[in-house]
């Protein structure tokens, strides 16, 4: 049944920079991805149905057509409320890994069905979600990521009163010995990323900090160099 492509994730637990797609340029993806590709690990693409979050934005289609431009590893951030009738178009599509919000309750049907399809399983949490909402999942995903903003639309200022839960999920990733990735969304940029990086992120989802620099790859670079000196 396994459907997605098969793309290396990179090594667990090393700094990854993860452009968020949502502050691109709609009309001209293939050349913004272009733009940053030399100098990210992965690319995030989100996802919003207009229902669980007061945005619409991109599906399948759009994600098969990157998939044509790159062979960056496509972190598909799930904003809507019925993952589970969407995983096999986004596994078609081409993305590797897709993360599914806690808020939506049960998740194990869509757990074991993302895997079947051959993608990589995350799980989110919204800034006021508690921590035991992710905890009971942890041994089941790959990723786990907080947002530090509430989803829907980009360029909010980051929460820093989401440090304390990015701080207990990675206690809990590293007491237990979990293959699991930390990721932070929402707000980053030079200044946010050392915050969340200390608290034991690594993986840096960017969106306007990076689309919305004269020069991206500067931009990355410095979210990079600012989050490995933290």
């Amino acid at each position: 049944m396994t459907l997605a492509t098969a793309i290396d994730p990179g090594p667990l637990g090393s700094l990854k920079i993860a452009p968020s797609l949502l502050a691109a340029d709609f009309g001209a993806l293939a050349e913004a991805v272009a733009a940053v590709a030399p100098g990210s690990d992965w690319l995030h693409v989100d996802v919003m149905d207009g229902h669980f979050v007061p945005n619409i934005t991109l599906g399948p289609p759009v994600v098969a057509s990157l998939r044509r431009h790159t062979d960056l590893y496509l972190d598909c951030h799930l904003m809507i409320t019925d993952p589970g009738e969407y995983l096999e178009p986004f596994a078609r599509a081409g993305a590797q890994g897709v993360t599914v919000h806690a808020e939506l309750g049960d998740l194990e049907h869509v757990i074991a069905e993302t895997r079947a399809l051959g993608m990589r399983i995350g799980l989110a949490a919204n800034p006021d979600t508690p921590f035991e909402a992710l905890d009971r999942y942890l041994d089941a995903v790959d990723l786990v990521l907080c947002m530090t903003v509430f989803p829907g639309f980009g360029g909010q200022a980051f929460m820093p009163e989401v440090l304390p839960k990015i701080a207990a999920v990675r206690q809990a990733i590293d007491e237990r010995a979990l293959s699991c990735e930390l990721e932070v969304d929402g707000g980053i940029d030079a200044t946010t990323a050392p915050l969340v990086v200390g608290a034991g992120a690594t993986i840096l989802v960017a969106g306007s900090a990076i689309f919305g620099a004269d020069d991206p790859l500067a931009a990355i670079a410095a979210l990079r160099g600012a989050a490995g000196a933290h």
